[in-house]
C-alpha cells in the first residue's frame, strides 16, 4: 500500500507530484469535482480495488488536497480542501488538453486520419 511522503524537492512540480502525481489521484479529483464525495461513490465510479482507493485517499488527505469527515471512523464524507479546491483549474486545463489532442483517430492537428 502506498503512503505519503512528503518531497523535500527544491521544484514546486516535484513537490505537487508526490500528491496528485498519480493516475488515480487525477481520477480521484475528477469524481470529486463532479460530485463524489463518500468511499462508495468514489469506488463505483472508478475501476480501483478498495486497498488502492483507500491508499491514494490517505496520500490525497496527507497532502491536503481533501480532509475525511469525521477523520476516524466509517461513513466518513471526503471533502476538497480550498488546496483541493485550487486544482479545478489544472484539472480543466488537462481535460482541456486531453479534448484536443488524445482522441484516438485524429492526429495531432485534430483533421482525424487521412
Amino acid at each position: 500500500m502506498k503512503s505519503y511522503q512528503p518531497s523535500r524537492s527544491p521544484c514546486p512540480v516535484g513537490r505537487a507530484s508526490r500528491v496528485i502525481g498519480d493516475r488515480w489521484a487525477l481520477l480521484i479529483l475528477r469524481e470529486a469535482f463532479l460530485g463524489a464525495e463518500r468511499f462508495d461513490q468514489f469506488l463505483e465510479r472508478l475501476d480501483i480495488s478498495r486497498a488502492a482507493l483507500s491508499s491514494r485517499l490517505g496520500i490525497l488527505v496527507a497532502g491536503g488536497v481533501f480532509e475525511r469527515v469525521p477523520p476516524e471512523g466509517k461513513r466518513a464524507v471526503y471533502r476538497l480542501t480550498d488546496a483541493g479546491q485550487a486544482l479545478k483549474p489544472t484539472y480543466e486545463a488537462l481535460r482541456a488538453w486531453g479534448d484536443a489532442w488524445l482522441f484516438a483517430g485524429e492526429d495531432r492537428d485534430g483533421q482525424g486520419a487521412r
